[in-house]
């Protein structure tokens, strides 16, 4: 077996930092960002929110279980780059049908080895999240920081329409039919259609791209807005198509992007974070219920309103519904009638947590809840 090729990666501050090729030899560009998930490297991987980033894992040993067929949020792996310490050399899992560096290698995902993790993701908590290059071709490490400084920034991007699917699909539902909900994907993950079906909820997936007419032509009982990656301020579309619901007082259940983009619609600020929350252990306080729940996320961007008092929009009266215990950063919104009835809700993380924690499985029932009070 041939020895890995070496691998030189150079963040856009000039840190450098040599290892091995892991994946796909060649070389890649994007914004680096940590995980601190010890687990679900696959679900991370095929999970659309990080197209164009460079993804660290903070746990050393990464690709124990290698990959299957049953696991993955989507249809390809989406990150542009994969940074770990010490990938596993032999995996072990019954469900696996390849190792890792395989995946890697076929999907064309350039990565690296042998990094020193820690003192990367101390650096980014330190100096936040930046555009990286890394190359197993390029040894001139001044050569490759131009290269970096010459690519995209994260700020100022849409995404989503590159990351949709091309045309509706629909996911019926389990057993008996409920409600039907058109979700927007904008990165969707495959669990999460599934998490709603599983309540008899029939799903129509509908690209990035859909209108209002195209949403209101599957008669839904519910509007979605799913996760996915780039910067809120610069899809606009979305924010009028969702402004054009509310409007028409139909059901909202937004996810990450979707947390964002609510907000966006309801007039306030979005805002880039030092280095973002990404991983499977955030932990999360509901102040409708006092609950504290343990989450998944994976966003770079947030909502700028204020964490006390109520805001009147055209829509209603909109307030902050969840908080994150680490950073005080808004992690979900409500939006009420004047009687104090829930019109429609959102959540900076990921409920669907596919692979896991499930704390926040409820408020999928409690979007069942909000399309039965509204039916």
């Amino acid at each position: 077996m041939a020895l890995p090729a070496p691998a030189l990666m150079v963040l856009e501050d000039g840190r450098t930092f040599r290892g091995e090729s892991f994946g796909a030899e060649g070389e890649t560009f994007g914004e680096i960002v940590f995980s601190t998930g010890m687990s679900g490297y696959q679900e991370t991987l095929t999970d659309p929110s990080y197209h164009r980033q460079v993804v660290v894992m903070t746990a050393p040993h990464v690709g124990n279980t290698g990959m299957n067929d049953e696991d993955p949020e989507s249809r390809r792996i989406w990150v542009s780059g994969y940074v770990v310490r010490d990938p596993a050399r032999v995996p072990s899992n019954w469900r696996s049908t390849r190792t890792l560096d395989d995946a890697l290698r076929e999907q064309g995902v350039v990565g690296i080895s042998g990094v020193d993790t820690r003192a990367l993701t101390r650096h980014l908590r330190e100096r936040g999240a930046m555009r990286v290059g890394i190359s197993t071709t390029e040894t001139d490490a001044e050569a490759l920081l131009a290269r970096v400084r010459e690519s995209g920034e994260m700020t100022g991007a849409n995404l989503s329409e590159a990351v949709t699917v091309s045309e509706p699909y629909v996911v019926p539902a389990v057993g008996e039919k409920r409600f039907t909900v058109a979700a927007l994907d904008l990165g969707i993950k495959a669990n999460t259609p599934r998490m709603m079906s599983e309540r008899g909820i029939e799903v129509h997936v509908l690209p990035a791209t859909s209108s209002l007419e195209q949403v209101l032509a599957v008669a839904p009982d519910g509007l979605f807005f799913s996760n996915g990656p780039g910067d809120p301020a610069a899809t606009t579309a979305q924010v009028e198509l969702l402004q054009g619901a509310l409007a028409q007082d139909l059901p909202y259940f937004g996810i990450c992007f979707g947390n964002q983009l609510f907000g966006r619609a309801l007039g306030f600020d979005t805002y880039k974070l030092k280095y973002g929350h990404r991983g499977i252990n955030q932990p999360v306080m509901d102040r409708t219920t006092g609950r504290v729940e343990v989450t998944a996320h994976n966003h770079g961007f947030a909502v700028d309103a204020p964490l006390e008092g109520e805001t009147r929009t055209p829509y209603g009266v909109a307030s902050v519904s969840h908080v994150c215990l680490n950073d005080d950063v808004v992690e979900g919104l409500e939006l009420r009638d004047d009687d104090g009835a829930l019109r429609s809700f959102s959540v900076q993380y990921h409920p669907e947590a596919a692979a896991g924690p499930h704390d926040a499985a409820y408020l999928f029932d409690r979007f069942c809840d909000l399309m039965e009070a509204k039916a």
